[in-house]
């Protein structure tokens, strides 16, 4: 492997001349640093990154911790957190958790030894006294991420307006004419799903609507609690006419889950989802459900890192992306 005394012999310059063309430190004449490009070229060098990034306390990687799921949602928000970085010269470390806190302080611990110069945390099951963890190292900008803890106060924070988000679905149902309505909420103990069920109530409560606990069912966010979920409420015997599910994947299941039992969507029921994953237009029916901009999220989480970087005094901030509304089959007005 070619080094810059190499470069320098061929170019016929001195070594520290090589370093500052290379790392363009100090104005070299053109025709000098056309000499030690071209040797550089000729004897195919590449710049260490473990050297440079020693010299300028700088590893221009972000490391980033999420949750690990079956749940497309996570894959696009990551898919715009790469492309961010890729567009700023970043390198990327991702790390699941498989939803293990064990696994979750090793990772911490090797993103760390990285020396990643930033990280994202899209973790619920960090709880707020293992960000203490990260108080060691206050040169390290943390941003915190939807699905990351909220109880942080000394970081950046990405969040969805899921309560807006909550209100909107259950007042397009309401708009549809229903007024029996239920709601499958992921773990109640999650910032997200909080949100999402106290702005559903709100909407409810302004209309009148009396809430039926039967027809509420705390759930995990997965397909396969979303179709325990509808068993669990068939099995009341009375449905309502719709029902609001707090995420695209157990709306997934409930349409399985109804499916097997000769319940017809949206004919017999209608279902709005929550996150609009790409494959919820694809689903049968297609789902009307509350769209979350998950590239926005990754993009907006890498932009804030780097701000933090370029000015590490500057205050926390609260970056809230707002959901929108996306209609398809799944939901019809009542009769």
């Amino acid at each position: 492997m070619a080094t810059m005394k190499d470069i320098a012999r061929l170019a016929g310059v001195s070594t520290s001349t090589v370093s500052h063309v290379i790392n363009q430190t100090r104005f070299v004449s053109e025709e000098i640093a056309t000499r030690v490009n071209t040797a550089a070229q000729e004897l195919h060098y590449t710049p260490s990154a473990l050297a440079r990034s020693l010299k300028m306390n700088r590893t221009k990687t972000l490391g980033m911790l999420v949750t690990t799921s079956m749940n497309p949602f996570f894959g696009e928000v990551v898919k715009g957190v790469e492309r961010s970085c890729y567009n700023q010269g970043y390198n990327l470390i991702l790390c699941n958790t498989e939803g293990d806190n064990e696994r979750m302080r090793t990772s911490i611990d090797t993103l760390l030894q990285k020396r990643v110069d930033g990280l994202m945390l899209m973790c619920a099951a960090v709880a707020g006294e293992t960000l203490t963890e990260f108080e060691r190292y206050p040169d390290i900008p943390v941003v915190v991420m939807d699905w990351g803890p909220t109880v942080a106060t000394s970081t950046d924070k990405i969040l969805d307006n899921s309560f807006s988000g909550g209100f909107m679905a259950a007042q397009y149902l309401i708009d549809c004419g229903h007024r029996q309505i239920g709601c499958v909420t992921g773990p109640l103990s999650q910032y997200q799903a909080l949100n999402r069920y106290q702005g559903f109530q709100k909407a409810l409560k302004e209309a009148g609507i009396a809430e039926n606990p039967a027809w509420t069912i705390e759930s995990d966010f997965e397909c396969e609690g979303g179709y325990a979920a509808f068993n669990q409420l068939a099995a009341t015997g009375t449905l309502p006419t719709a029902l609001f599910a707090g995420n695209d994947m157990m709306a997934m299941g409930m349409i399985s889950a109804a499916n097997e039992l000769g319940i017809k969507i949206p004919e017999q029921l209608s279902l709005i989802g929550y996150d609009d994953i790409r494959i919820a237009q694809f689903m049968t029916p297609p789902l009307t459900t509350i769209h979350q901009p998950k590239y926005r999220l990754g993009k907006a989480a890498v932009e804030a890192l780097l701000l933090k970087l370029q000015n590490p005094q500057s205050e926390p901030q609260i970056i809230q992306l707002e959901p929108t509304l996306v209609i398809r089959e799944s939901v019809i007005e009542q009769q």
